[in-house]
C-alpha cells in the first residue's frame, strides 16, 4: 500500500480547516492524512480531533513563524486559512499569510491551498464613497487583505491553488444569527436589499479542498471560487422558517444603518454586504455551481443545509 501524503491544516479545529479534517478522515480513497495545526494541542476542539480520529496534532502559531516549521515538515500539501475575524486586522493576516508563505515554501511543499478571496477594490475603489474605507486603505479589509497576499505564495514559489470561499451557512448558528422582533418573529436583517447572498456550508468548503488535493498539478496556480447556492435573503429566511414552522422573516437594513450598530466589526460588516449586494453580478458569476458540484457531487443547496441542521438552528433561535 502506497505511503499516505500528509497534508498540514492550518486552523484545524475552526471552521473551514474542520472541514477539511472531517473530509479527510470521511474519504474512503484514503490517499492523504491529516496533520491538524493548532495554537492549543490540549485544548477541548484539539481533544475532538483526536476523538475522531486525528493522530497528528502539531502546535504552531502563524504569529510565531519559526513555530511553523515543524507543522510543514514532510508535507505534501498544506490548507491555508488566516483568523481575521480574531484581530479584525488586515495587515496581520497579511504578515500571517507571508509566514504560512514561507513556511510552505521553506518545507518544499508540493500543493498548497491558499483559502482567500476577491479584492473588493476592482468593483469599489478607494475613492468610491458608496461605502467608507477602512484601516485606511481598504473597502472590506478582510476580503482585501487576503487578495493581496496571494501574491505572497507566487513570489515564494509555493505551488498555490488559490479557493475564493463565501458566506459560511453556519453563520446563522453564531454571528449572523437572527434576532426576534417584537412580533416574536425572527429577523434576518442584513443590508442586502433584493441581490442574492452567495453561500455554502463549510462541510463543503473541505470537500472541494479535498477534491482539488486529489486534482494535484491540474489545479496548480489556478484560482476557485465556490459557494452552494445564490439565494435572496427573503427566500432563505422563508427557507429556515418553513423548516422550523417559526415565523422567520427579512427586514433589510441600509449598509449605514448596519454599520451604525457599533457591535465590534460592524463596519467591516457592513461593507461586506455591501459588496455582494453592489458587486453582485460579478461575485455570482464567478461562483459556477456546476463547476463546484463537479468538484464535490454532495454540494449542498441551502434547504439540504438546514435540514442536517434543524436542531442547531432551533437553539440559535431560541
Amino acid at each position: 500500500m502506497a505511503e499516505k501524503k500528509v497534508i498540514t491544516v492550518i486552523g484545524a479545529t475552526g471552521r473551514q480547516g474542520g472541514g477539511l479534517v472531517r473530509a479527510v478522515l470521511a474519504d474512503q480513497e484514503e490517499e492523504f492524512v491529516v496533520r491538524a495545526v493548532t495554537r492549543h494541542p490540549d485544548g477541548d476542539p484539539a481533544q475532538e480531533l483526536r476523538r475522531l480520529g486525528v493522530t497528528d496534532i502539531v502546535a504552531a502559531d502563524m504569529d510565531d513563524p519559526p513555530s511553523l516549521g515543524p507543522a510543514f515538515a514532510h508535507a505534501y500539501g498544506a490548507y491555508l486559512v488566516t483568523p481575521f475575524w480574531e484581530h479584525m486586522s488586515a495587515e496581520r493576516e497579511k504578515t500571517q499569510a507571508l509566514a504560512l508563505a514561507q513556511a510552505a515554501s521553506h518545507a518544499g511543499v508540493q500543493h498548497a491551498i491558499w483559502s482567500t478571496l476577491e479584492d473588493t477594490r476592482a468593483c469599489i475603489p478607494l475613492d468610491d464613497e458608496r461605502m467608507p474605507t477602512l484601516q485606511e486603505r481598504y473597502k472590506v479589509p478582510h476580503f482585501d487583505g487576503k487578495a493581496e497576499a496571494d501574491r505572497y505564495f507566487v513570489d515564494a514559489g509555493v505551488p498555490t491553488t488559490f479557493l475564493r470561499t463565501t458566506f459560511y451557512w453556519e453563520n446563522l448558528l453564531s454571528d449572523f444569527a437572527p434576532r426576534r422582533g417584537e412580533d416574536g418573529a425572527f429577523l434576518l436583517t442584513y443590508p442586502m436589499g433584493d441581490h442574492k447572498l452567495s453561500g455554502i456550508a463549510v462541510a463543503d468548503i473541505g470537500r472541494t479542498a479535498l477534491a482539488l488535493f486529489r486534482r494535484g498539478t491540474d489545479v496548480i496556480a489556478a484560482t476557485v471560487s465556490i459557494a452552494g447556492e445564490h439565494l435572496k435573503v427573503a427566500d432563505m429566511a422563508a427557507s429556515i422558517g418553513a423548516a422550523l414552522d417559526e415565523p422567520v422573516r427579512y427586514e433589510p437594513m441600509t449598509p449605514d444603518e448596519f454599520r451604525a450598530q457599533g457591535f465590534p466589526g460592524a463596519d467591516e460588516a457592513g461593507n461586506m454586504f455591501q459588496y455582494y449586494a453592489d458587486c453582485e453580478e460579478r461575485f455570482v458569476a464567478a461562483r459556477d455551481l456546476a463547476a463546484v458540484r463537479d468538484l464535490d457531487p454532495d454540494l449542498q443547496s441551502f434547504a439540504t443545509w438546514i435540514a442536517a441542521h434543524r436542531d442547531r438552528l432551533r437553539i440559535a433561535f431560541s
